[in-house]
């Protein structure tokens, strides 16, 4: 069977082939020509991913669930006992990663063709796009973990290089190094993490039911809990978990289709993706430190959620909402207290529903970034205030932002109402309170984002803005994707995830076993949220938001300055760090390391000039070097 997905090989060479073709020849060509390119190679791994996941899922299972399948895997890097590996790793999880980093990958590749259209640099954008595309492929179909850190340092570089694609405007300069340092010191953590794990399971593979590395890993299990924690440290960077998520909001001074590429549907989902893959050793050895994820997830999808409710900048707003989504995720799989699925069983239940946001939420937040990208490009301006009234000026973006506003909130049968309920039953299964709590949050994101609808759509138009250039659509490339994307939101709820994505490979009809009293209270709450933002947001006069910012300035004043986090780091950073122990510490090195061995330095040219005269090639003064020495050696001797 291995043999029959050999052509998977493929989906990471053509994306590797079309980066080095257009870094290193891209210049030679036309910006249509170079996007041309890059967007064929995507359109080839996309039908190559579908084609993969249509005869995986349609092949046969075994003991009723679908078998790994390892098509290439090479020994790399042969090291005693370990095995530096490098393979393709075919399962339920990472083929279903498969359709979601090639179909956003390819939707912006299209769509930027318009939104980059006339840009300096393009040949380079496109070159970018290839090589972060393959990198996020090679991390979800590796072999072992070892091959995800390096995919996993591939894509951090290039995030970095997308986010600071305008490098002539310094906030994207310092953005894309913020991104670089603050996603570095999490993998430092995931780093260590992997050495302890391969060290004492003399192993990095991702084959737990093999006897020998089973056999092994039972015999690290007082250090896995340690290991697998420093190792969602890492995963908690990429995936912006409180409080490594600083970066995030930031990185939207990249262009927006990036945004959509890497903050909304793959590149931040990495750090759930890295859970989710090593879910067997959680599950059995470290149960009590998946509760710890779950809860740090639903602290960060509160302080997202908070800080969402006040932003002004619509990337920013998307951005927060991302955090949260993110950490919903997270919860999903941190609630799980069991290994086994199938009837009456929930206590794996959030592994489905985590992989199953995931999915879902790939396609509508994909979709809302790429909307702002639209409203952007029409009005010129990130800000809120600027574009009051587009519904009249651009009916596609209109109404793919509200499809995609009423799938995040939960509202069937948009895809987001089932993924969600999914998540909400597997937090009530595990913990009333959780439940409750994600719930709220559930509620929180809802009012944020119909808050964002109606200040764009709705809102006040900024008629003197306006009249200087009519907004409109952005033509078929931009508006293509949109509608694309719209169309997942629409059906994949309807999609038996559970049959094809479960803890244990058996198949779960999570639909049968929908709880719909859980479904109907959480579809109620969304409803109430969005009419309570309708009542403060909606129309061009929104007294009843100014005297509701009015009545609590401080709390607002917070929240919009993200209680303050970005300066905490900066006077710990600058302030602490950098003055009391980076400033003393380099004086150390500068005046006492270096001063000690420049005067070892200066102290041997001193004594060389001195003792030159040795070493004048005289005759009569090596002899006469030559008898004094036998003179000091005989009275030595005698003495």
């Amino acid at each position: 069977m291995e043999n029959q997905f050999i052509f998977t090989l493929l989906i990471l060479l053509l994306p590797l082939a079309s980066f080095l073709f257009l870094g290193l020849a891209g210049h030679k060509l036309s910006h249509k020509a170079a996007g041309l390119v890059g967007t064929i190679c995507l359109g080839i791994v996309a039908v190559l991913s579908y084609y993969t996941a249509i005869r995986y899922f349609g092949s046969p299972r075994v003991d009723g669930a679908f078998q790994p399948v390892v098509p290439i895997n090479i020994s790399w890097l042969p090291l005693g006992k370990l095995s530096f590996d490098m393979g393709i790793l075919l399962d339920p999880i990472s083929v279903v990663m498969l359709i979601v980093i090639s179909t956003v990958s390819l939707m912006v590749h299209i769509y930027s063709f318009g939104y980059m259209h006339g840009e300096r640099g393009f040949q380079r954008y496109y070159a970018f796009l290839s090589l972060f595309t393959m990198s996020m492929l090679g991390l979800v179909v590796a072999t072992n973990i070892f091959q995800m850190y390096l995919f996993w340092e591939l894509v951090g570089v290039s995030s970095y290089l997308l986010i600071g694609f305008f490098y002539t405007l310094k906030p994207a300069i310092a953005a894309s190094k913020k991104a670089f340092i603050v996603t570095r010191f999490a993998d430092m953590f995931f780093l260590i993490g992997i050495l302890i794990y391969g060290f004492y399971t003399k192993t990095f593979s991702f084959d737990f039911t093999d006897a020998e590395n089973a056999r092994n890993i039972a015999g690290a299990a007082f250090i896995l809990p340690t290991a697998l924690f420093l190792m969602f440290l890492g995963g908690a960077g990429k995936s912006a978990m409180f409080p490594l998520h600083i970066w995030l909001p930031d990185a939207m001074e990249g262009p927006t289709p990036v945004s959509a590429l890497i903050h909304a549907a793959t590149m931040v989902v990495a750090g759930v993706y890295q859970v989710a893959r090593l879910f067997p050793l959680w599950i059995q050895y470290a149960p009590e430190t998946l509760h710890v994820v779950a809860w740090i997830g639903a602290f960060t999808a509160f302080y997202a959620a908070a800080v969402a409710c006040a932003q002004s900048d619509i990337k920013r707003v998307l951005a927060f909402s991302t955090i949260s989504q993110i950490a919903f995720m997270m919860v999903a799989l941190g609630v799980c207290t069991e290994a086994t699925t199938g009837h009456g069983h929930e206590g794996s239940l959030g592994y489905m529903a985590s992989m199953f946001h995931l999915f879902t939420h790939a396609m509508f937040k994909a979709t809302l970034f790429l909307c702002a990208g639209c409203l952007i490009h029409a009005v010129h301006s990130n800000e809120m205030s600027m574009m009051g009234g587009m519904r009249k000026y651009m009916p596609v973006t209109h109404w793919t932002f509200l499809i995609a506003c009423l799938a995040i909130s939960g509202i069937p049968p948009f895809s987001g109402f089932f993924s969600k309920d999914e998540i909400l039953s597997a937090s009530f299964a595990y913990s009333p309170v959780m439940g409750w709590v994600m719930t709220g949050i559930a509620a929180m994101t809802a009012f944020y984002m119909f808050r964002l609808y109606y200040g764009i759509f709705w809102g006040t138009e900024n008629k003197e803005h306006h009249s200087a250039h009519t907004p409109h659509e952005g033509g078929w490339v931009m508006t293509f994707p949109l509608i694309f994307l719209t169309i997942f939101t629409l059906v994949a709820g309807f999609i038996p995830f559970g049959k094809l994505v479960s803890a244990d490979g058996q198949a779960y009809d999570f639909l049968a076993h929908f709880d719909w009293k859980l479904g109907a209270t959480s579809c109620l709450i969304a409803l109430v949220s969005i009419a309570l933002a309708t009542y403060i947001y909606k129309g061009e006069k929104q007294p009843v938001a100014d005297r509701l910012q009015a009545a609590m300035p401080r709390l607002h004043k917070w929240a919009y300055k993200r209680f303050y986090l970005d300066e905490v780091y900066q006077y710990v950073t600058h302030q602490i760090i950098f003055k009391h122990i980076s400033k003393p510490l380099a004086w150390f090195d500068r005046h006492i390391i270096d001063g000690f061995f420049n005067f070892l330095a200066w102290g041997t040219h001193e004594l060389g000039f001195e003792i030159r005269g040795f070493q004048s090639g005289s005759i009569q003064k090596y002899a006469f070097i030559f008898l004094l020495g036998a003179i000091v050696l005989i009275f030595i001797m005698i003495l």
